[in-house]
């Protein structure tokens, strides 16, 4: 029995994912960091262990009718764990932003700034003092009634629906129009109305022009189709709906994001008259402080609101001091750039924990473990720093901070190092080390620490030639003003800049149309789909080839069961108890509902007798529960499935199981599932490739292994564009172009560019001095 006084939190048989029964110690009130290359267990063990057993045991002291409100993450495999605190959770997966979410509903500082300009703001003669919801764009009490607290109205016009006037609605001049039957549909009508639709539509007159596009009549009108041959159309009853009518509906109410990316083509967004874009209503726009709207002040970067608000005395001085002291702690993390109404589906998943970060800092607690998932993610080496600081900051206030890191600085950094491997998935899962940070140097098995402790420079490599270049610009959009920036092409290119410098504005402004481009493929960290329904296997095309090969052994044939047998997503083949799901949400009377394994498959998927459908001795969902590398062996001699595992292999994606969720993946690992999947194409000329990050949540080891791809890609006469923060990889860069020097309105300029080496001597440069580091071993 451990005394209570215990200063370890000790964990024992540990199973959960990949880890083999694993017993590990680690001190409280340090700051401790999990490492291992990518899929080695660090995240099963610091989140999928030593954070849902602290969760666990707090739902257990909550009000059953209260748990029911709260998300559950279930009880952990594990034997059991001693001498754990309270644990607080601040992961990368963000939840589904709406664009109603902002960096001032985020860090709660809207409410200190509303309460602000209820209590102490400067109300015009007469006006009655207003609550401090009036002060939101998202009560009812404070929208604008205009658009609803949006800000913006989406409008069309005659020129955006009709492209070419020169052609008639039978050719098509409509471009808003839906395609097939329904755009047949609705010329009809109009035919049937009496409409020329065999005129130019500019010769058509202006009141039918307008009539055609913007009315809002729906008239039902009998429709006799032209007769075809071999088909017959009997006459049937047509609604007409004008274009703007079809293009506002599909845009508001399509389930399909191809729908509305078209109907956003035919509409134009412009600042809601009334508001100005604002958001709220007249009323709380009156109200004034330090002579500025609520609205001016949330549209000011942090750094500057802070020092507007200094300076303020009687009732305005508590408020404004409390604010201040809200903002000081994202000033610290390097985010003064960002103003509160900044709205949060455009900020990084590193900025947003950045910001879940800073509002711990406030919150005061004491006696926690915080378990933070990569807080380096996207950040410069210059903000680390900063982010190093700030986990000091928590570890002094008395709480613990474990850490599941892949930054060597942070490493350095920590007080206690886990390393978790030796590699990934079943290869993985063992604690290698657990200890201070130089003991790690003994560890022969361990791939961190040959990076660790590594200071030999940079091997200088040859930089290549280009053949040419691609201008882009001049670029005026979010903090880039006038910016013209020179691509060459034929080479790796890496785009640097502290966060918030205007990096991924500058890339996003690379299109197919622009001159030298042939093909464009931009791999983002978007998630590959939104259900467990999507997988590694369907994503990649793999699944549709491995069903055929079930479908064309003896016992298929002789059952006669064909490729769709083998689908889970429609029924035949698939378990119809969870519907080919694998899982049964099971409800219970006063506790949240929960998922359980199907208690007819098992989690299988598959009712019994597609199962017994074999291949090599094992049925489908065996054969999804390999990983990539077991699947590899497995299907060595079938070419289809071969390459396409061998790609994903090249990406070292090898520890993921072909049937793992959409839902259980990080950014980074669908950036490479999605390299990956265009690597397994036939090339066809010469590509662009454009990836944000992709070094992101990837361990020292798994970039070499990335980097090899990408300068592969380079070698076979393709051209790389990164944004980087990863100076290993600058290093290795032939052309680098380093924009800053700040964030926000202090950055958006290109401060150099040029070889590494020469970058590596720019003065004013935030990015030159690591670079030099790296380039010169320190």
């Amino acid at each position: 029995m451990h005394s209570p006084h215990d200063p370890y939190v000790r964990v024992r048989g540990a199973r959960e994912h990949n880890l083999k029964g694993v017993d590990v110690d680690i001190p409280r009130d340090v700051v401790a960091v999990f490492t291992g290359v990518s899929g080695s267990g660090k995240s099963s063990l610091a989140f999928g262990t030593v954070y849902a057993e602290a969760q666990r045991r707090y739902f257990e002291s909550v009000a059953p009718y209260a748990r029911r409100l709260i998300h559950q993450v279930g009880a952990p495999k594990v034997g059991e764990i001693t001498g754990l605190p309270p644990a607080v959770s601040l992961q990368q997966r963000r939840s589904t932003p709406t664009s109603r979410s902002s960096v001032g509903t985020v860090t709660n500082l809207s409410n200190s700034l509303r309460m602000l300009f209820s209590r102490a703001g400067d109300y015009p003669p007469g006006a009655a003092r207003l609550d401090s919801d009036a002060f939101s764009p998202n009560t009812a009490a404070g929208a604008c009634p205009e658009c609803h607290g949006l800000g913006q109205v989406h409008r069309t016009t005659e020129e955006l629906l009709v492209p070419d006037p020169s052609l008639s609605i039978r050719e098509g001049a409509i471009a808003a129009w839906p395609g097939a039957w329904q755009g047949k549909n609705l010329r009809d009508i109009l035919d049937a109305l009496d409409y020329d639709v065999d005129l130019p539509w500019r010769e058509l007159p202006a009141g039918q022009r307008e009539w055609i596009l913007f009315t809002d009549e729906q008239p039902v009108v009998t429709v006799h189709p032209v007769r075809e041959a071999q088909r017959i159309q009997r006459p049937y009853q047509g609604t007409y709906m004008s274009a703007r009518r079809y293009v506002m509906k599909t845009f508001s109410d399509s389930k399909s994001p191809t729908l509305r990316a078209k109907a956003e083509r035919f509409l134009s967004s412009a600042p809601c008259p009334a508001c100005g874009g604002s958001r709220l209503r007249p009323e709380a726009l009156a109200v004034t402080f330090a002579g500025r709207t609520i609205a001016d002040l949330a549209a000011l970067p942090l750094a500057a609101l802070a020092q507007t608000l200094e300076g303020a005395t009687g009732t305005a001085r508590v408020l404004t001091e409390d604010l201040t002291s809200r903002i000081a702690p994202v000033l610290e993390l390097g985010l003064g750039y960002l103003s509160l109404d900044r709205a949060t589906p455009t900020l990084s998943a590193g900025e947003l924990q950045r910001l879940r970060l800073a509002t711990q800092l406030v919150s005061g607690l004491f006696g926690v473990v915080y378990v933070l998932d990569e807080p380096s993610a996207g950040l410069h080496p210059a903000d680390t720093e900063a982010l190093l600081t700030v986990l000091q900051r928590l570890k002094a206030a008395g709480n613990s901070v474990f850490v599941v890191e892949h930054q060597l600085e942070v490493m350095r950094a920590a007080d206690w190092l886990v390393d978790v491997g030796p590699r990934a998935g079943e290869h993985g899962g063992r604690v290698l080390h657990s200890g201070p940070v130089a003991e790690l140097a003994g560890v022969e098995e361990s791939a961190t620490a040959r990076f660790l402790f590594d200071r030999s420079p940079g091997t200088a490599r040859q930089v290549r030639a280009p053949r040419g270049e691609l201008s882009v610009g001049p670029v005026t959009r979010h903090n880039l003003r006038e910016v013209t920036a020179r691509f060459p092409l034929g080479v790796f290119t890496a785009v640097t800049g502290v966060s918030g410098s205007g990096k991924s504005t500058l890339i996003g402004e690379i299109t197919e149309e622009l001159p030298g481009v042939e093909r464009l493929v931009a791999v983002d960290q978007k998630p590959i789909g939104r259900t467990p329904r999507s997988n590694l296997a369907t994503y990649t095309g793999l699944f549709d080839v491995v069903r055929k090969v079930f479908a064309a052994t003896d016992e298929a044939r002789e059952r006669g069961y064909g490729v769709g047998r083998f689908s889970f997503n429609v029924s035949g083949g698939r378990c119809e108890t969870c519907q080919g799901e694998g899982f049964v949400s099971v409800e219970l009377l006063f506790l949240p509902s929960t998922y359980a394994p199907c208690p007819d498959c098992g989690g299988a998927r598959y009712n019994p007798d597609t199962l017994e459908v074999t291949y090599r001795g094992r049925n489908i969902a065996q054969v999804l529960d390999l990983t990539v590398e077991a699947a590899a062996d497995f299907f060595a001699d079938t070419p289809a499935i071969a390459r396409s595992l061998g790609t994903l292999l090249d990406v070292g994606l090898g520890y993921l199981r072909l049937g793992q969720p959409a839902t259980e993946l990080s950014g980074g690992e669908a950036q490479r599932i999605k390299l990956a999947s265009e690597l397994q194409r036939g090339r066809r000329g010469s590509t662009l490739y454009l990836l944000d990050e992709p070094t992101t949540g990837l361990h020292p080891a798994d970039v070499e292994v990335l980097m090899r791809q990408l300068h592969g890609l380079v070698d076979a006469g393709h051209t790389v564009i990164v944004v980087e923060h990863d100076m290993s990889v600058v290093a290795g860069a032939d052309w680098v172009i380093d924009l800053g020097p700040g964030g926000g309105d202090a950055g958006g300029r290109i401060v150099a560019a040029g070889p590494p080496a020469e970058v590596a001597r720019a003065s004013g440069s935030a990015t030159a001095p690591y670079l030099r580091g790296v380039l010169d071993g320190r």
